[in-house]
């Protein structure tokens, strides 16, 4: 009797804490998180990097053609970050994965915008992918193997036999950008349509929905429309209570698509609104607040980083229809700022900006910089 009486106690305590433990888990998990799974990514490259809300991490892999949303689980909030000054950042990242920096190249860099941490993906010479959190001075690994995360393929990729016109595979441009924004992941690069370059929006959390359009552009540079160049970086702009896609292309011409008109599988023109010199590929673009007005920001490979004031933006009300010839620019107007061979470029904070740079001596450091003075 005893022993029936023990059991059925010992029963009743493993019911309820089964019932305590799972109600602790609903309370704990975010509809944004709900239907994330644990285990291995599968992730077999990294083309950008992107984050949501809740320190939720949004990755793009061109040889998947996937987009992967993970839990970091790095979600203390952090209303200001400290001042960032990080020198010799590749030696830094090489240590931290046991080689050295001739075997290392870093893809992307962003920051959470929850608890300030600053991220970056890192491919290795043995081509896997890498993220890595910068936490004081040391880089932390993020286990890719065994993360909380959901995936969506993108529909209709660029395939992976694709070349271009000099025999260059274009599956790495599968995915060039991406960016969330008001509940959504927007997502640029080539597909495998008659006119490839294509913006895709998808709801997040994931399901199977997935919008797209394809894009044309008149190239002022190369004096003609376009339709196969993937847009290199992108940023939202709202003129008159409605949203553009503000995009930049290799050459650099910037791009206006309404963001109402980007969606069903319609073919969109876009109004070339500047061409910010030929020879040059845009890397990041980023928006900030200024005096109460957005104000934009644009890294480059050959030019110094750009100032773009938004007042310009929204009284250039025409569009380039005739060639820009050799390197000149035209349209919306910009400044070019002190601030020369920067890889990378993301927001730290309301009032600051973070980027990587590769100094004239050839080290990489990592600054911080306030918007006021930008």
């Amino acid at each position: 009797m005893k022993k029936l009486i023990l059991s059925v106690s010992l029963c009743a305590l493993a019911l309820i804490t089964l019932v305590a433990v799972s109600k602790n888990n609903t309370e704990n998990t975010s509809p944004l998180t709900a239907d994330f799974i644990e285990g291995d990514t599968g992730i077999a490259s990294i083309n950008a990097l992107s984050f949501g809300p809740e320190g939720i991490l949004f990755v793009g892999d061109s040889k998947n053609a996937a987009i992967y949303a993970i839990d970091t689980k790095d979600n203390t909030s952090k209303q200001n970050s400290e001042r960032v000054v990080l020198r010799e950042v590749d030696n830094k990242i090489a240590a931290s994965l046991g080689t050295t920096t001739d075997k290392i190249r870093v893809t992307d860099m962003a920051v959470n915008p929850v608890s300030k941490a600053v991220y970056f993906s890192v491919n290795t010479a043995d081509g896997t992918p890498v993220i890595l959190k910068l936490n004081g001075e040391n880089f932390e690994n993020v286990n890719l193997k065994d993360a909380s995360y959901s995936k969506i393929d993108l529909t209709n990729p660029i395939s992976a036999d694709k070349k271009d016109r000099r025999g260059r595979s274009q599956r790495a441009s599968a995915i060039s950008d991406l960016k969330y924004h008001n509940g959504k992941v927007m997502v640029t690069g080539l597909s495998n349509e008659e006119f490839s370059s294509t913006f895709r929006s998808m709801p997040f959390p994931f399901t199977n929905a997935q919008d797209h359009a394809s894009l044309k552009i008149y190239h002022a540079a190369h004096a003609r429309f376009e339709t196969y160049a993937p847009i290199r970086t992108f940023s939202v702009i709202n003129i008159e209570n409605k949203d553009y896609l503000m995009a930049s292309y290799t050459c650099t011409p910037l791009v206006l698509f309404p963001m109402d008109e980007l969606k069903g599988g319609t073919h969109v023109t876009g109004r070339t609104v500047a061409e910010l010199g030929a020879g040059n590929a845009p890397i990041d673009m980023i928006t900030f607040e200024r005096d109460g007005k957005p104000h934009f920001l644009m890294s480059n490979s050959n030019r110094p980083v750009m100032s773009i004031d938004y007042n310009d933006i929204i009284n250039f009300k025409s569009q380039l229809t005739e060639p820009v010839k050799g390197y000149n620019t035209e349209g919306v107007q910009y400044t070019n700022l002190p601030m020369v061979n920067v890889l990378q470029l993301d927001n730290l904070d309301a009032n600051n900006i973070v980027y990587l740079q590769r100094t004239s001596g050839g080290e990489l450091i990592l600054v911080s910089r306030p918007t006021n003075r930008v």
